[in-house]
């Protein structure tokens, strides 16, 4: 029982301090380009995501079974910071007029989203 007390306690500081992977599987669409889905990411850096603890990047394969798709890769702090920005996300896309509903309006013109994983990072 102590063995077991003393491993929890040994990883309890580890799963603590995980930061938060969110990756998205994109295909551009036409007359889309990669300048200009790193522009918009570039902008959402910096109007949206640095403000809510959330930094994203841009995968593009080099070698790869999919040569056509591109990954959106954003970085949290944690999970609950990932969450907390999640849902500001979704709130703001109710407005029109908000950072979150214009950037997401240039996501929707340039790519088709094909998938969404979350990752916890040690």
């Amino acid at each position: 029982m102590k063995k077991l007390l003393m491993i929890a306690m040994l990883l309890a500081p580890i799963s603590a301090s995980a930061e938060h992977l969110d990756v998205i599987k994109a295909k551009l669409k036409e007359g889309c380009t990669l300048a200009t889905y790193v522009a918009i990411k570039n902008d959402f850096n910096e109007q949206w995501g640095k403000s809510h603890g959330y930094l994203a990047q841009i995968a593009a394969p080099v070698q790869s079974s999919d040569l056509a798709s591109v990954y959106w890769t954003g970085r949290s702090a944690s999970a609950e910071v990932y969450g907390k920005a999640w849902d500001a996300w979704r709130t703001e896309l109710s407005d029109p007029k908000s950072v979150a509903a214009k950037l997401n309006e240039r996501f929707q013109k340039c790519t088709t989203d094909m998938s969404r994983r979350g990752y916890d990072l040690y």
